[in-house]
């Protein structure tokens, strides 16, 4: 089992910032790779970066490349996502999530465990 808890999510105006964490506990943390998912009201939740292993590899979404950047510290068993340049539609519950397969996937069913989201609201 991996245990997985996200924070700092928040209310920020567009053009803002926020750094999401992701900490984890139970099996190994190196393990796994990590992924980033949003879900907006009414919408289907969807990919949106992950990290392999190492830390070497990325895949983000589109509409996120350039503004978001993905990175892990294994000693510290912590995922981060950093958001820049925000927007009203990044607004969403953000969720972390691991997944054992060695694959930066961007389905929601190469992840087995999940985090219980955190809350990121960017006004306009």
């Amino acid at each position: 089992q991996v245990q997985l808890v996200e924070s700092g999510g928040g209310l920020v105006q567009a053009g803002g910032s926020l750094r999401l964490s992701c900490a984890a506990s139970g099996r190994t943390f190196s393990n796994y790779v990590m992924g980033w998912f949003r879900q907006a009201p009414g919408k289907e939740r969807e990919f949106v970066a992950a990290i392999s292993w190492s830390g070497e590899n990325t895949n983000y979404v589109d509409s996120v490349k350039g503004r978001f950047s993905i990175s892990r510290d294994n000693p510290k068993n912590t995922t981060y996502l950093q958001m820049n340049s925000l927007k009203p539609e990044d607004t969403a519950v953000y969720y972390c999530a691991a997944s054992p397969v060695p694959s930066l996937a961007v389905t929601t069913r190469f992840y087995r465990y999940w985090g219980q989201g955190t809350q990121v609201t960017v006004s306009s």
